[in-house]
């Protein structure tokens, strides 16, 4: 009990919030480096402010092959340091629930160039899966660096991953929530205060270089009356289906095209050229899809554009992906479930049924196809109240976000990073005693 208490008092020192700091402010740079040079690069070459609007203004043949040849450099990169392997979400989870494993910067660093060719290029791709394994890595390194203990590398890795994520989405109480839920697997109140300290510093810096209000823009939602939360249990079923399917779908897709004649970078490429294909005729689909859910929350968008939109993203992501292109799929699986949101409260208000704008339904949509993803509900409603800014949506949030959450896991036991985690024949499950790995020898 004597050796607890000092290395609770050690974890607070004066070295310890430095490296703290340090990594907080490395997290927050990247990201503010990585969205930069991305605007930078759209505007320098298409006169584009963002991807969405490049492709759309661009020949169907740029369409079709520009994603392509981002998704090839991707591979040549991933294909440089294949031997080396790693920089994965799942890594990071290991190297903060486990303490094993190492998080190489390097690794992280080319991955995260990798990801980017893919995303300016149109590749249908998260931007958030590099911020947040650079910021775990970041931690890492800076803890090796300061020689700082193996419990304090744990907890400034998991710092630095929601830093990572509070720098992506502009939101520190989801990025606490997110390595809580998921990284973590487990409420620790010892990595609470770092992670709280790390999510301000880079909220902060992120804000000043990009802007304070919430990512996707203030907005008012309203329940119209209590009845109303029986449309959103119908958008938290929906929604958490589709969430559910769009993560099988690519699973599916990482069976057809993980064949031993199709090696790196031409898988790459020819999921490329798959998103490509797609891009041509839905322009919108290129990128992680920021900008079709700031329509769908303003509740601007042709009902018939919605629903290809759900079906092409899908399968654009699914190929980018499936196929190799390092990037997240945490943005675009927000879009699979607002989508689906969207449609069924335009549908519900087609019906003649007393309900709110599809702008609404779309929130609760993209919260409740996150959750099941992730098996996080806590995150889901976290993240989707500060990305709305509107407290008035929070009671159909956690609604939607418990029903998705216990559906999917009903569904299948694994979230989208668990599964990644198990196939390397890493696993544990969470009960009221704590986390018990499976497979474990007890040295871990």
């Amino acid at each position: 009990m004597r050796v607890e208490r000092d290395d609770r008092r050690r974890r607070y020192s004066p070295h310890f919030v430095v490296a703290l700091f340090a990594v907080a402010l490395i997290a927050g740079a990247f990201a503010i480096a990585f969205r930069a040079t991305l605007a930078f690069a759209l505007r320098a070459v298409a006169g584009a402010a963002n991807v969405v609007d490049a492709m759309a203004g661009a020949g169907w043949y740029w369409r079709l092959l520009v994603p392509m040849l981002g998704a090839a450099v991707a591979g040549l990169l991933s294909l440089a340091i294949a031997k080396r392997g790693g920089g994965g979400v799942s890594d990071v989870m290991e190297a903060v629930a486990l303490g094993r494993g190492k998080l190489s910067l390097a690794v992280t660093t080319v991955k995260s160039a990798a990801s980017w060719f893919a995303i300016v290029c149109g590749g249908s791709i998260g931007r958030e899966g590099p911020l947040i394994q650079f910021g775990g890595a970041s931690g890492y390194a800076v803890s090796t660096r300061f020689g700082l203990s193996a419990d304090d590398r744990r907890v400034l890795v998991a710092a630095g991953t929601a830093a990572g994520f509070a720098a992506a989405y502009n939101t520190p109480l989801a990025a606490v929530a997110f390595v809580l839920e998921i990284v973590a697997g487990i409420v620790v109140i010892d990595t609470i205060v770092p992670m709280l300290v790390a999510t301000v510093i880079a909220t902060m810096l992120t804000r000043a270089f990009v802007g304070a209000g919430p990512i996707y823009h203030t907005r008012a939602f309203v329940m119209l009356h209590a009845g109303e939360l029986a449309a959103f249990a119908l958008v938290a079923i929906a929604a958490g289906l589709a969430g559910f399917a769009f993560t099988r779908l690519v699973a599916l897709g990482e069976h057809v095209f993980h064949r031993r004649w199709l090696a790196p970078p031409w898988r790459q490429a020819l999921g490329g050229l798959g998103a490509g294909a797609i891009i041509v005729f839905v322009p919108t689909v290129a990128g992680n899809g920021y900008e079709p859910l700031d329509q769908l929350l303003d509740g601007t968008m042709v009902i018939r554009v919605v629903a290809i939109l759900l079906v092409a993203k899908a399968l654009a992501t699914t190929s980018s992906v499936a196929s190799g292109s390092p990037g997240g799929i945490f943005t675009p699986t927000l879009l699979v479930g607002g989508c689906t949101g969207y449609l069924v409260g335009y549908g519900l208000a087609y019906a003649g049924l007393d309900v709110g704008p599809p702008g609404g339904y779309a929130l609760v949509g993209m919260a409740a196809a996150i959750a099941a993803a992730t098996h996080a509900p806590f995150m889901a409603a976290i993240l989707a109240f500060e990305l709305s800014g509107d407290y008035a949506v929070v009671l159909p949030l956690v609604l939607a976000t418990a029903i998705a959450t216990a559906l999917a896991r009903a569904l299948g036991r694994d979230s989208i990073y668990m599964a990644e985690l198990r196939a390397r024949g890493v696993g544990w499950e969470l009960t009221m005693a704590g986390r018990e790995l499976e497979g474990d020898d007890g040295s871990g």
